[in-house]
């Protein structure tokens, strides 16, 4: 088999894994979750609740904070499509730093996602993205409501360096050596 066969051949089960992957996500089953209360940028609360908006549906981003350069490129890449998701379901990006430490890193990286605070409450711990040691992790979470007003997590991924949410890895491995020693900055 030739190169060009071989890499198509892959590309094509890589294709294929990827719907096998969605499929099983959509079989995880949903699980009630509270109504946690957050912080906006300026200090005021909101309610989990309150981020659906008139959808039944959430898309809500792990943050790690001002601190991870990772999770700054997620961001700073998660702006440029932020239309486009909000058209479809409300986005919001969670992050365990303060509210003003939200407002000045979110400015100062021209975000235009909604950006709430965890600081001072569980909800990382309690969904699985904040371990034992208080290490909060990086992912994507779903969340739905029913008609009775209940909340459900429905599904959740980690991100990590070379993941499917973040389209720079894939660029940089097409390079002859790939993105291999490349690390994030804050700037450039």
């Amino acid at each position: 088999m030739g190169l060009e066969k071989e890499i198509q051949q892959l590309e094509n089960e890589v294709t294929e894994k990827q719907q096998l992957l969605t499929a099983l996500h959509k079989k995880r089953a949903a699980e009630p979750i509270n109504d946690y209360v957050f912080k906006d940028k300026e200090g005021n609360n909101k309610s989990l609740s309150e981020m659906f908006g008139n959808s039944n549906e959430l898309l809500l981003i792990h943050n790690m904070g001002k601190s991870c350069a990772y999770c700054t490129l997620w961001a700073d890449e998660l702006n440029g499509i932020t239309n486009h998701l909000n058209n479809r379901v409300p986005l919001v990006v969670i992050s365990p730093n303060e509210p003003n430490i939200m407002k000045e890193f979110s400015k100062s990286r021209n975000w235009k996602f909604n950006i709430y605070s965890s600081k001072d409450n569980t909800f990382k711990k309690d969904i699985g993205f904040e371990k034992w040691d208080g290490m909060v992790q990086p992912g994507v979470s779903v969340f739905t409501k029913d008609e009775k007003g209940n909340y459900f997590i429905y599904n959740k991924a980690t991100f990590g360096p070379g993941d499917l949410f973040s389209g720079i890895w894939h660029y940089l491995d097409l390079l002859p050596n790939g993105s291999n020693k490349w690390s994030p900055k804050f700037s450039y």
